[in-house]
């Protein structure tokens, strides 16, 4: 059987496409079934449209594969904690786990700024894994920036 640091390499390797055409290396995977069903990087840059975040980009991939929009079966493996839009899709699509490698301190919706998934109120109830393969997720990011500022 897999484990999530198998499924996080495969997140991993969606984030390294993203730098090719200058968008900040987040890359993600919907698993389902032992499969990858979605795959998705950052493209805000490329597509010049800002909701192209890897989540979002996975999952809108994981719904034309499967032909159909509620993801309950799914696992959402991400290399950087969701924001409060991609974690505010992950909830209407009714994906019931989240694996992440790397806290986002400045915008993480999962438990480092907000913890979404675990609002009382919310109907829908999302399984957070964080720490996942992290250093090398943070390490990706990292490395994007210090090209960038030279």
């Amino acid at each position: 059987m897999r484990d999530d640091s198998y499924w996080m390499r495969a997140a991993i390797k969606e984030a390294e496409r993203a730098p090719h055409h200058d968008d900040v290396p987040i890359g993600a995977v919907v698993v389902c079934e032992g499969a990858v069903v979605g795959r998705g990087h950052n493209r805000c840059e490329e597509k010049g449209f800002p909701f192209e975040h890897a989540e979002v980009v996975a999952m809108w991939d994981a719904i034309e594969a499967r032909d159909k929009w509620v993801l309950t079966e799914s696992t959402l493996f991400v290399t950087v904690e969701p924001c409060v839009m991609c974690v505010g899709a992950v909830l209407l699509a009714r994906v019931p786990r989240i694996v992440f490698g790397a806290a986002e301190p400045r915008t993480g919706a999962c438990e480092s700024v907000l913890a979404i998934p675990n609002e009382p109120d919310l109907d829908h109830r999302i399984t957070v894994i964080g720490g996942v393969e992290a250093d090398r997720c943070r390490e990706l990011v990292q490395e994007f920036f210090r090209r960038r500022r030279g």
